[in-house]
């Protein structure tokens, strides 16, 4: 193994990249994105890697169920919640849900209040950008929209808080179509 370039992805020799199935880690930018990254240095750096279950996705990258010795070093990254499970039929799949599961229920990582939250860090800006998953559009939440009180702000996806609904839609958000007018 060469190197790690963020909290889901490694470098083999040959300079091939390969992506840990089943999870997806915040980008290095985003909430606990390079504690991500470092952790799974940690785990991996100067180590035999061993890969099972190799495939290409969607999008023509390689992934693989990654382990280190005996240790399968996906699911060690979901039980530290720094990252998320992501559907994928593996032979590991539901010990890797078990461990996202158990990480999110205990607001372990990007499941607690560093990453997820309700209360804005700062009270002048009270404005939730908040993205669709499925379709990655962008909607923004006043106080008074029928959703705001439901609406997590997701720092390790990318979602933040914005001081005024100009900030939010040079961001890319649009005003939530269940806000009063």
């Amino acid at each position: 193994m060469i190197g790690v370039i963020d909290g889901d992805t490694i470098v083999l020799e040959g300079k091939t990249r390969l992506r840990l199935r089943n999870l997806d880690a915040p980008e290095l930018n985003y909430c606990l994105g390079i504690d991500s990254k470092e952790a799974l240095e940690n785990m991996v750096s100067g180590k035999r890697v061993i890969v099972k279950e190799q495939i290409i996705d969607q999008m023509g990258r390689a992934m693989a169920l990654i382990y280190v010795g005996n240790r399968l070093i996906n699911v060690e990254m979901l039980s530290l919640g720094l990252a998320r499970f992501h559907s994928d039929n593996t032979t590991e799949r539901e010990r890797l849900k078990k461990a996202y599961d158990v990480a999110k229920a205990n607001k372990i990582g990007i499941y607690s209040s560093t990453c997820l939250q309700t209360i804005p860090p700062n009270p002048r800006c009270i404005i939730k950008g908040n993205m669709d998953k499925n379709s990655n559009r962008k909607t923004y939440y006043l106080p008074g929209c029928a959703q705001y009180n439901f609406t997590f702000v997701e720092k390790d996806i990318g979602e933040d808080w914005y001081c005024t609904e100009k900030e939010a839609q040079l961001a890319g958000y649009s005003k939530s179509e269940n806000c009063r007018k």
